[in-house]
């Protein structure tokens, strides 16, 4: 059983940055994949970001893409999400999820294991 705990959510002006921190319990954390996903108000979760196994390849929304960057430790178990140039469509719920598979797909089905979610609000 992996157990996830996602930190780093808050109340930020569109513009800023915030870092999503996803600590992993368990021995097995450096052979799963990880992905962030985000649930906006009134909305249905979506993909945001993953990295494989191998941290080899990353993976991003097109919404995302150039202003937030997913990495991954694998010697403290956690993964980030560090996200720049904030908009007030990101505010969501922001949930961290592990692919025992290991490839990071970017469809929430295939990930096994989910955090318990961390609020991220941008305001304009």
């Amino acid at each position: 059983q992996v157990q996830l705990v996602e930190s780093g959510g808050g109340l930020v002006q569109a513009g800023g940055s915030l870092r999503l921190s996803c600590a992993a319990s368990g021995r097995t954390f450096s052979t799963y994949a990880w992905g962030w996903f985000r649930q906006p108000p009134g909305k249905e979760r979506e993909f945001v970001a993953s990295i494989t196994r191998a941290g080899g390849y990353t993976y991003y929304a097109d919404s995302v893409k150039g202003r937030f960057t997913i990495s991954r430790d694998n010697a403290k178990n956690t993964v980030y999400l560090q996200m720049n140039s904030l908009k007030p469509e990101d505010t969501a719920v922001y949930y961290c999820a592990a692919d025992r598979g290991g490839h990071g797909y970017t469809y929430a089905f295939a990930y096994e294991y989910w955090g318990q979610g961390t609020q991220v609000t941008v305001s304009s």
